[in-house]
């Protein structure tokens, strides 16, 4: 099949055979596709390795068939995001976890524009941890494990704003009593469902939380990313 001037980001790269790449990307309309980009590192090669960079929004030519796809052209169709120190590192960690969470070839035309939001308010001034708290949600609804926030798990009745939670990943929350581990209140998950950023107590409380959830939906795997940015914050 072929597939031409599809919206796409590169996700990751690796060395393929002695000239080539295989790349994991994030498609608009054909969800996450592995890519054999042939001759893209020699020297003269017609298709630079750089305009294959993530964070760069491209139109690619695709030939698919069967489990990988061969880039048959690329062009860039937008302005690069420089993500550089910490929104760099966030990047990277919005890679794995698309790769992490996604099949391929299952298409998921929400969470690319949610991926396309999100490079930009990394880049921005916004705050890193809302960004990338807003970005799980995002993800996690468009593979279908959305997060119950709104609703206590037993009862049934509204989450209050001034109750402290404990959220189970496969029923929601559940009212927990105060040093609880993991405990939230119930205005973090409020903001977190209505999109409003939270204060600092209820960033990192949601920060566990998706740590949980995610954990969960890994089969109790780790990410890389969680490796590094924690290694980037402890040398400051």
């Amino acid at each position: 099949m072929r597939i031409e001037q599809q919206p796409a980001y590169v996700l990751h790269a690796r060395p393929y055979r002695e000239t080539s790449l295989l790349l994991e990307c994030l498609t608009r309309d054909h969800g996450r596709v592995g890519v054999v980009a042939r001759g893209v590192r020699r020297e003269r090669a017609k298709l630079q390795r750089s305009q294959l960079e993530p964070f760069q929004p491209l139109a690619l030519d695709l030939l698919l068939r069967g489990e990988l796809a061969t880039l048959q052209a690329a062009e860039s169709i937008g302005t690069p995001q420089r993500l550089a120190g910490d929104a760099g590192l966030a990047g990277l960690y919005l890679n794995e976890l698309v790769v992490r969470l996604t099949g391929r070839q299952d298409p998921q035309p929400q969470l690319y524009d949610a991926y396309a939001r999100t490079l930009p308010r990394l880049a921005s001034d916004d705050s890193l941890a809302w960004t990338l708290r807003r970005f799980e949600r995002d993800l996690l609804d468009a593979v279908g494990y959305g997060l119950q926030l709104e609703f206590e798990a037993e009862s049934g009745e509204p989450v209050e704003p001034a109750q402290l939670y404990r959220y189970a990943v496969e029923q929601g929350p559940s009212p927990c009593p105060p040093g609880t581990t993991h405990a939230l209140r119930g205005a973090d998950l409020l903001n977190l469902a209505e999109d409003r950023m939270p204060d600092t107590v209820g960033l990192s409380a949601l920060r566990a939380m998706m740590r949980e959830v995610i954990r969960y939906h890994l089969g109790g795997g780790e990410l890389r990313a969680w490796q590094v940015l924690g290694a980037a914050i402890s040398r400051r």
